[in-house]
């Protein structure tokens, strides 16, 4: 595996389906151009996610942003946060109509109905996992036993067995949108599976 202090060339950074920047690190696509998608490659995403409010937060805006560009989400994120309590599931699950009417209102979020609702469904569903050990333990317990980080871009996909099967399980305890693609990324955000192409730049913190 390349080191991560390792540089590449614009030739094999290309070959790798990789991007070279400026600052002389290699990133895919998605998180080249764009200085917020940037910022958010190089700190956050991979990076662990344990805590519940933390994975509640990232599992709702994977589901707001199915079918959307995930810069449009990112950007979003500050009135995301203050329109949703913080993602704080207590807060979340006891939004009733009034709540429900003012986020349909509010032009600064995504106001997709099903999604809003879903978001409020699934921070109860997070409340009723705590006897059992959390949404945190039940997302991570996921993870695989083994994973081969992807030698290029083109190796990434867009699901995996054990996606499958942690949708499947969110969806027996009663949560909405975390179809297996959108539960994939979710694994790749939050550090669960590691699909950073080698050679890639990676935070010292992952």
């Amino acid at each position: 595996m390349t080191d991560r202090t390792t540089p590449l060339s614009h030739t094999e950074a290309t070959a790798r389906g990789l991007v070279l920047g400026e600052d002389g690190l290699a990133r895919p696509e998605w998180a080249s151009h764009d200085p917020l998608l940037r910022n958010y490659y190089d700190h956050e995403w991979g990076v662990p996610v344990t805590d519940e409010t933390g994975l509640f937060e990232r599992l709702s805006l994977e589901a707001f942003q199915s079918g959307l560009s995930w810069a449009t989400i990112l950007k979003k994120r500050p009135a995301f946060r203050e329109a949703f309590a913080d993602f704080n599931p207590e807060a979340v699950a006891n939004f009733d109509d009034t709540d429900r009417h003012r986020l349909l209102a509010d032009t600064r979020i995504v106001r997709n109905r099903a999604k809003i609702n879903a978001t409020i469904n699934n921070a109860q569903a997070t409340l009723q996992l705590r006897d059992s050990g959390g949404l945190a333990t039940l997302v991570w317990s996921f993870q695989p036993d083994s994973w081969t980080p992807p030698k290029s871009v083109s190796e990434i996909p867009t699901t995996s067995p054990e996606s499958h099967a942690l949708a499947k399980a969110l969806q027996k305890k009663g949560f909405k949108f975390v179809g297996p693609t959108t539960m994939f990324a979710l694994m790749e955000a939050v550090g669960i599976v590691d699909t950073r192409v080698e050679g890639a730049h990676r935070p010292d913190n992952t």
